[in-house]
């Protein structure tokens, strides 16, 4: 076997980053293909999985190489207080899309128009994750599977379908999209077909995406507030379609 560095070189442009102990016990349980991981302290690593991750113990105890701290820190951006990272192959384009528009559909997809910031987007990825949404869409520039996402999702990526697509290739379904000037929420039941659209954190929705709406909602919202943080406004919605007939997946 190759050593861990010459491994981790090998694979890092072509896949993913597994930032600390959590992101990969979460691509671990969701059937990511890890090529390497490595640990400034592997038995407190195997200590933790023991406590909070039994599931998956025996795969990271297969898994993990100790390497020193300062190899460690060459191979992160910034080195997590878990001493852990590993690389995930990223599933194919071909898979997500394939997910994405697979019909029927028993949950919805969230798409997050043109969204700006990297840390929102991955706790709305985190979020779809948690209520068994089908997955999650990024319109515009940003790259869902930037490791900045990836660590917010905690690893979350591989327990739900995540792409970028352009607004014309959206999945099938009802289109509601959040918006202030939109019917309150609370008098409508989702679909589990739905396709949820949220718009940037500074613009909102954009002209192309609010044409292709079916329903314009509106969150409650206190007077003389003007917004909601991203991911609160997802998990609103979630809620509110888990609330109303959905839930998420029995374990």
């Amino acid at each position: 076997m190759t050593d861990p560095l010459t491994r981790w070189r090998a694979h890092a442009d072509a896949c993913v980053l597994l930032d600390g102990f959590h992101a990969l016990k979460h691509a671990l349980r969701f059937g990511a293909e890890v090529p390497v991981a490595v640990t400034t302290d592997r038995a407190a690593a195997l200590a933790l999985a023991e406590e909070l991750a039994g599931d998956v113990r025996e795969a990271l105890d297969t898994l993990l190489t100790e390497v020193p701290a300062k190899t460690y820190a060459s191979l992160v951006p910034r080195p997590h207080p878990t001493g852990v990272a590993a690389l995930a192959v990223r599933p194919s384009r071909e898979a997500n899309v394939r997910a994405l528009t697979r019909t029927p559909r028993t949950a919805p997809v969230v798409v997050l128009d043109n969204p700006r910031n990297l840390g929102n987007a991955g706790a709305v990825i985190r979020l779809a994750a948690g209520f068994g949404a089908t997955g999650v869409v990024t319109t515009g520039t940003l790259d869902p599977w930037h490791p900045t996402v990836v660590r917010g999702g905690a690893g979350l990526h591989f327990a739900t379908a995540v792409e970028r697509l352009g607004v014309d290739e959206l999945p099938a379904g009802p289109l509601f999209a959040l918006d202030p000037e939109g019917e309150d929420i609370r008098g409508t039941k989702l679909p589990d077909d739905a396709v949820l659209a949220f718009g940037s954190e500074r613009s909102g929705l954009s002209a192309e995406l609010r044409a292709r709406a079916d329903h314009l909602l509106a969150l409650p919202m206190r007077p003389q507030v003007s917004s909601y943080n991203l991911a609160t406004s997802v998990a609103m919605t979630l809620y509110h379609w888990s609330a109303t007939g959905g839930a998420p997946a029995a374990s």
